[in-house]
């Protein structure tokens, strides 16, 4: 399976998700920046609210593709006290990188939503949307970042993902919605024809988009 380009999958994945019972309209929150792209569609076909999710890992000093933690903007920090413990993570550095992870947390924040407030999504129904998953890190870090938010149900749907990232990921929610779950897996790129980068810009229009399409 080929995607044309990310609107082409959200398209989709968004056929995918109507098929769903939701209890009450859910709301869709994209991974900048690619995961907004394929989201955009998600919410015009089924009549939903449109965030960005801002959230990343904390990465172990000196080894930061290894995660300690994970921060979503706003947000209180989750962290492994496993992994801090293995790594000698102490106090200090903790304060310094969950600082530091928050000022750019808030930067983005400010450029992709202006002055609008993020959405509560405590006790609501989320869709969490990214334009494909690799290893399942950075969506980890992502859905453990949104739980300490209080959803009631979360839901990750993503257009293509390797079957093994899928089989474990789908212990940490209350669904797992990929279009696509190949074993011969390298690249989320390899099954876009068209991948371009997504710049901050396009992000910002297409909230702005989805915000003025429900008033």
């Amino acid at each position: 399976m080929i995607f044309h380009n990310r609107e082409d999958a959200g398209r989709e994945l968004a056929e995918r998700l109507e098929v769903f019972v939701f209890p009450h309209l859910p709301l869709v929150l994209g991974i900048p920046r690619g995961g907004v792209s394929v989201a955009f569609p998600v919410t015009q076909k089924l009549h939903a609210p449109l965030d960005v999710f801002l959230a990343r890992k904390l990465g172990v000093p000196g080894h930061e593709e290894l995660a300690f933690g994970a921060l979503a903007v706003g947000g209180k920090p989750m962290l492994d006290q496993q992994v801090v413990h293995a790594a000698g993570i102490s106090a200090q550095q903790i304060e310094q990188i969950v600082a530091a992870t928050a000022a750019t947390l808030n930067q983005w924040a400010k450029l992709y939503r202006g002055e609008r407030p993020p959405m509560d999504v405590a006790g609501e129904t989320v869709i969490l949307v990214d334009d494909g998953i690799a290893t399942g890190a950075s969506m980890l870090a992502a859905i453990r970042a949104l739980r300490e938010q209080k959803p009631a149900r979360l839901v990750v749907a993503v257009p293509v993902a390797p079957a093994p990232t899928c089989a474990w990921l789908r212990r940490e929610v209350d669904e797992l919605v990929c279009l696509y779950a190949p074993d011969d897996f390298y690249a989320v790129g390899q099954f876009y024809r068209d991948f371009s980068q997504v710049s901050d810009e396009e992000v910002a229009s297409l909230l702005q988009r989805a915000a003025a399409d429900r008033r």
